[in-house]
């Protein structure tokens, strides 16, 4: 394959697949001047609710503002602890810094690399407001078992559900298993806008009037603002794109199992690779295709699959307690010994819908050959 560029994930191909219908709603929109809370803003908050069985979709204007909207709506305040996962995106952790709490981060199981019940469980205080499990990779966290733990100590279930748009725990949607949850519509995930974008998901009607009041300066009557809010709502271009791309979600998410499965067979004689799996009750939606290798070649291999034309990436290589802006949790090196071995081992390779099996085998044969000459 001469030339090769095979992306992480190919945004111009689903543009292309979806710029007729586009293009039509940009053109409503601009003659509509419907640029704030028009048609299409409504039209997506019921359709993707309606979509994840949840009583009340909230667009804002990125994950990170839903994060922190989940999490004031539900009653998390300053001084307060949040427990998630070391090894998530640091906007999981600032949007507890945000609030004014103070994020707990704890280990992860060993196989998934899912926040371990058990970890989170050691970690409960009395100041614990909050567990902020994360559907990292696609997968469903294990919230049936987390759920239990919050209930005994009084907090909430925030789900942080950027990453699995329409993956399913035990028969439920991803985003409908805690009090709310907050996910993020960047270009890259499952469901991307064509920009940033956001949504806080919830069955408490309670919770989403306070989403919505939080989300627009905290007023529901022009220029009567109840609480200290901020500007943070789904514009309606990115809720246009959003609308053509939800009708092909469940079939876009149905050719990223088919491209994880072929992966599988495709990698399954490949030595010393570590190759993902699905934990029972977890229906995944592949929004990444993390492998795991030594981590003394790693990096290696990275360079080589890039230099090959394969975009292949790290999610992430730095736990969250090691990063520079949260050096003040005090967590060193060793403190999540599980999320930091990972982290040195861990290796996304391209999966989207519009992946082919010929690009597939490309990466195989490169990844084999990289990790022979690593």
């Amino acid at each position: 394959m001469s030339g090769v560029n095979i992306p992480l994930v190919d945004l111009a191909a689903q543009q292309e697949e979806v710029d007729e219908e586009v293009q039509a709603g940009l053109k409503e929109v601009f003659a509509m001047t419907s640029f704030i809370g028009g048609p299409a803003v409504g039209v997506f908050e019921a359709d993707y609710a309606m979509a994840l069985s949840v009583a009340h979709c909230i667009g804002v204007g990125n994950g990170t503002d839903a994060l922190e909207l989940a999490m004031r709506a539900s009653g998390v305040e300053a001084g307060g602890e949040v427990i998630l996962p070391a090894n998530t995106f640091i906007a999981t952790a600032e949007a507890v810094s945000r609030i004014g709490a103070v994020p707990v981060p704890v280990d992860v199981d060993p196989v998934y690399l899912l926040m371990d019940p058990e970890r989170a469980a050691e970690a409960v205080t009395s100041k614990t407001q909050a567990i902020v499990p994360v559907h990292l990779f696609g997968q469903t966290a294990f919230v049936e078992q987390l759920q239990p733990i919050a209930d005994d100590c009084g907090a909430v279930i925030i789900e942080d559900a950027a990453q699995a748009q329409g993956a399913r725990r035990n028969g439920r949607f991803a985003g409908s298993l805690g009090i709310a949850a907050g996910t993020s519509f960047y270009p890259g995930k499952n469901l991307g806008a064509a920009g940033d974008a956001g949504a806080v998901l919830t069955n408490d009607d309670d919770v989403a009037a306070r989403v919505r009041l939080l989300g627009a300066h905290g007023s529901v009557v022009k220029y009567q603002h109840e609480a200290v809010g901020m500007n943070s709502r789904l514009d309606t271009v990115q809720a246009v794109v959003l609308n053509a791309k939800l009708a092909r979600l469940e079939a876009w998410n149905e050719r990223r199992w088919d491209a994880a499965a072929r992966y599988a067979r495709l990698l399954s004689e490949v030595s010393d690779v570590l190759l993902p799996s699905s934990a029972p009750g977890n229906e995944d939606v592949w929004h990444l295709y993390v492998v795991r290798l030594p981590a003394s070649v790693r990096d290696g291999v990275m360079s080589a699959l890039n230099h090959a034309g394969i975009g292949a990436g790290i999610h992430y290589p730095v736990p969250v307690h090691l990063t520079k802006a949260f050096t003040s949790l005090g967590h060193g090196e060793g403190s999540f010994p599980i999320a930091e071995q990972s982290a040195r081992e861990i290796l996304s390779l391209p999966i989207h819908p519009h992946i082919t099996p010929e690009q597939q085998e490309y990466i195989a044969e490169k990844l084999q050959a990289a990790f022979t000459w690593s």
